[in-house]
């Protein structure tokens, strides 16, 4: 393979596990260059945060080659040739170079090999398919990474329907790629590839779709991205049930002018169609007990505007900060509410009101010589009530007074 170009050795490539690894292979004859996401980033001035490693030394070899020099190796996808090399409590990814002998569209049977363009025509973008020395030596086996790369263009590595068949996430690889690096319009075949085999979507596993998923939605350029995928029948797929991307791209537009974090848990509950959807969405993208949890009560929680400051507490409180937060932006997105004083207001109580403890419980009402029962609770209840309606200025002795009061009237 030769080489594209040499670029300028940048303070990463010399981090001390990536080169106690490069050192080892070297030294037992083998090669091992940085390949995907590092090398992408780094062409595309992005920082780099973690780096993987792909050689032509077979997984066994490398592990071996590990011991013999004291390093760490494990096994943690050998049948796919990776190996995880721990250095000084640091694990560096090593990954054979290989082929694909089998695809079912969502795992592949592979062969290794030694040879690199083999390996870049298995990987999914031109972009993700560059190899560097650790002295600065790209390779490009695809002739269209570098520049592609350069000129932030998503497409896929050879016929993008080859591709899609390989592996079906690459159809929310190549939207979530073009959300975060992508300029200007979106790759045309790509497009049609993805298009015309969105409904073999249905076969992923909701954990690998959410995965994807949730790193598209707080990506810059998520906004076009949803109503591309909308517009093209492809985001139909995600799930049974309606897709609601304009209100999603409501909300994003909406988190940017108040410049709240991106959100992906919230910009999903934009997306998803009601509160009737909640559950069989949580269902499908195997979601977290408390994602589903949240889900469910953005899109079943009233996102009202409070009257004023005392509403504002009193909806806080009954409602939760992140359930009153959530509520009250996906019905701001939804009605088209802009960044206005109300707004902003209500936001700010969630974020900063510290939400009292109401100061009794069930004891202060069978220390009235009322027995343990539903009456209790009612009572309860209702002296919280009141406390709230007060906005929360009582102290734990009037409200005992308060309680006093009720049970006196048989209330």
């Amino acid at each position: 393979m030769k080489p594209a170009e040499t670029i300028a050795v940048a303070e990463w490539m010399r981090h001390p596990a990536a080169t106690a690894v490069l050192s080892v292979l070297a030294a037992g004859g083998h090669r091992g260059r940085f390949v995907g996401g590092a090398v992408r980033n780094h062409v595309l001035g992005l920082p780099v945060t973690d780096f993987d490693i792909a050689t032509d030394a077979l997984p066994q070899r490398t592990l071996d080659l590990c011991a013999d020099a004291g390093l760490k190796g494990i096994p943690t996808g050998i049948e796919h040739g990776t190996v995880t090399v721990v250095v000084e409590r640091e694990p560096v990814e090593v990954t054979t170079l290989r082929r694909d002998v089998e695809t079912d569209g969502r795992r592949a049977v592979v062969a290794f090999t030694d040879d690199w363009a083999q390996d870049a025509a298995r990987r999914d973008f031109t972009l993700n398919a560059l190899y560097l020395d650790s002295d600065g030596t790209l390779y490009d086996p695809t002739g269209c990474g570098i520049a592609d790369a350069r000129a932030r263009r998503i497409r896929f590595v050879g016929e993008p329907e080859t591709r899609i068949r390989e592996d079906v996430l690459r159809i929310l690889r190549f939207f979530r790629f073009h959300a975060a690096y992508g300029r200007d319009g979106l790759d045309a075949d790509g497009l049609a590839a993805c298009t015309a085999l969105a409904p073999r979507m249905a076969r992923l596993s909701g954990e690998r779709i959410w995965k994807e998923l949730s790193r598209l939605l707080i990506a810059p350029g998520a906004c076009d991205v949803l109503v591309t995928m909308a517009e093209a029948g492809v985001a139909r797929h995600l799930w049974d049930g309606p897709v609601d991307a304009g209100r999603a791209v409501a909300l994003i537009g909406l988190e940017g002018r108040l410049g709240l974090t991106p959100d992906p848990l919230r910009r999903l509950a934009a997306l998803v169609a009601g509160p009737e959807a909640a559950e069989p969405v949580a269902d499908r993208l195997k979601l977290s007990n408390a994602e589903g949890r949240r889900l469910t009560a953005a899109l079943s929680t009233p996102g009202d505007a409070p009257s004023d400051a005392p509403g504002r507490r009193s909806a806080v409180y009954r409602l939760g900060t992140e359930a009153f937060t959530d509520a009250r932006l996906l019905r701001a997105a939804e009605t088209g509410e802009d960044v206005a004083e109300d707004l902003t207001a209500d936001l700010d109580t969630a974020r900063t009101w510290t939400r009292p403890v109401f100061p009794l419980g069930g004891g202060d009402v069978t220390g009235l010589g009322i027995p343990p029962g539903p009456r209790v609770g009612e009572l309860l209840r209702r002296v919280e009530a009141w406390w709230i309606a007060g906005d929360f200025a009582a102290d734990a002795e009037a409200c005992r007074s308060e309680l006093r009061r009720l049970a006196s009237q048989g209330g």
